[in-house]
């Protein structure tokens, strides 16, 4: 039994999502979501809601007991780059890349 929820188009940096899915993966439902709760990182409210999100769907499956789930997968992957420019001295420009992510979580049953 896995189930799964998805977050696509996170206009966080895949890189910032990476720092704090690292501590939540292959970790049980409840610490997951007292860790995202408490943390100052801006990519944990985000990750806490695909949590609950996550817990929705697999409590929609007969048998489950939800004290038994945990993290067995989360993958964040890189999603499309918006391209902005900023007007600088002299005439010229700078590129701005607003950055997005992926992100797709697997809970399992121990």
């Amino acid at each position: 039994m896995s189930k799964q929820a998805t977050l696509r188009y996170l206009r966080i940096s895949a890189r910032k999502v990476r720092a704090v899915a690292a501590a939540v993966r292959g970790v049980a439902v409840g610490k997951a979501m007292d860790y995202l709760n408490f943390s100052q990182r801006g990519s944990a409210k985000p990750l806490a809601k695909l949590l609950k999100s996550a817990i929705v769907n697999a409590s929609q499956e007969k048998g489950v007991d939800i004290d038994k789930l945990y993290v067995k997968e989360l993958q964040v992957n890189v999603g499309p780059t918006m391209k902005r420019w900023m007007p600088r001295a002299k005439g010229s420009a700078t590129q701005i890349l607003k950055r997005t992510s992926h992100v797709t979580m697997v809970l399992g049953e121990k």
